[in-house]
């Protein structure tokens, strides 16, 4: 059995587009290695641009064993 754990990375402010560029990735990389030395799995993610292209978040899922 698993637990699981699910975070929202929020990315830099975006001006003039609403992809993820590379210091955006460099975080999210952070972030999973951080929770991979704890003890986490990532799942998976997904990237959410926003309808107004200024702000947008992964959403992340990590599980560890019981």
């Amino acid at each position: 059995m698993y637990t699981y754990k699910t975070e929202i990375l929020s990315v830099g402010t975006k001006w003039f587009s609403d992809k993820a560029d590379s210091n955006d990735i460099e975080v999210l990389d952070q972030l999973i290695n951080e929770r991979a030395a704890d003890g986490w799995e990532l799942v998976t993610y997904d990237y959410m641009a926003t309808s107004m292209q200024i702000r947008g978040a992964f959403v992340i899922t990590f599980r560890k064993q019981q």
